[in-house]
Order: C-alpha cells, then sequence, then structure tokens
C-alpha cells in the first residue's frame, strides 16, 4: 500500500518511475520515501572532522584545502556502500520535490567548505588561536546544521535553510 502523504505534490510524469524504484530499494539502506541514501552525507563528515581538528593541529588545513565536492554519483561509484549501483540508479527517479531541496542544500555546503577555510586560514595568519577555535567550531556546526537538513530531506522532510541563514549561523 502506498503512502498518499509520500506521494502528494510528486507530478503524474514522475510517479511511476518513483514507484518502480520505491520497490526496488525496499530493504535497502535507501530511503523507500524519497529514493536518497544518507551514505552520501559520509563525505560531508570526513571535512567536519578536519575543521574541528584545525584548532589543536593547525597544519590539517592543507588537508581540508584537499577536500572536494563530490556528486552523489560520484561518491557512490567511490565507495564501498552494498548498495552503491542501485543508488546511483534510483537517483534519477528521485521526486523533484526531493531533488531540488537536496541538490540545494549540498549546494550551500559545497560553497560553505572554501569559505570557511578561507576565514581559517585567514584567522590562523594572525595567531588568534581562540578565535580560531571559536570560528572552526561555528564551521562545523553550521556544516553539521546543513548536513542535518540534507538528512532530513532524505528522510522526507522539505525544510530548508536559506543563505542568510547560514551565513547568522556561521557569524560570517
Amino acid at each position: 500500500m502506498t503512502d498518499q502523504l509520500n506521494l502528494d505534490g510528486i507530478p503524474e510524469d514522475e510517479l511511476g518511475r518513483f514507484l518502480a524504484f520505491r520497490g526496488k530499494v525496499a530493504g535497502t539502506n535507501i530511503s523507500e520515501t524519497t529514493l536518497l541514501a544518507t551514505d552520501y552525507l559520509n563525505h560531508f563528515n570526513e571535512i567536519i572532522m578536519l575543521l574541528e581538528m584545525v584548532p589543536d593541529m593547525p597544519d590539517i588545513l592543507e588537508e581540508c584545502k584537499a577536500w572536494a565536492p563530490k556528486s552523489y554519483a560520484d561518491h557512490f561509484h567511490d565507495s564501498t556502500f552494498r548498495d552503491k549501483e542501485l543508488a546511483v540508479e534510483a537517483y534519477g527517479a528521485v521526486p523533484t520535490k526531493f531533488r531540488q531541496p537536496f541538490e540545494d542544500t549540498i549546494g550551500q555546503m559545497d560553497r560553505l567548505v572554501p569559505m570557511s577555510i578561507g576565514h581559517l586560514e585567514q584567522i590562523l595568519a594572525t595567531g588568534d588561536m581562540d578565535l580560531l577555535r571559536i570560528k572552526a567550531q561555528a564551521c562545523s556546526r553550521g556544516l553539521q546544521r546543513l548536513m542535518d537538513v540534507a538528512s532530513g530531506i532524505i528522510h522526507g522532510s522539505a525544510i530548508t535553510m536559506e543563505q542568510d541563514q547560514i551565513d547568522d549561523l556561521m557569524g560570517f
């Protein structure tokens, strides 16, 4: 039996493909509600952890600079996720009502990472380690908040954050 709430807002031209994939992802770590997988967020966990370590290990900023955004498909192609091929295939059937806010949120994260690194690099150059610690925490909290939003979208929520909300959270 399909859940009507989850089908609301899915255009007719997307519905058939969505329902077909919904059955294929049953029993996997891919959400039946959205066809998205939280495993993608592991890519962002890495940079959040690195940013948190900058105040204690300033040299790790170089590793932060080496981090680069990855598309959903690229992440899964490079991962050991059991259902990685299905995750990539199902992404094409993710309804716009989930895909668009998800991609917008990921785009915000992809932009926030280099901004954060730039801010931390500037502060590190001043030698103000207290401010560095405060900003590193703010950067990691901001990214974590966006990751929470992305996770919510993966599980069926449509709540997102606007850029001014992110800037306020980060203190930029």
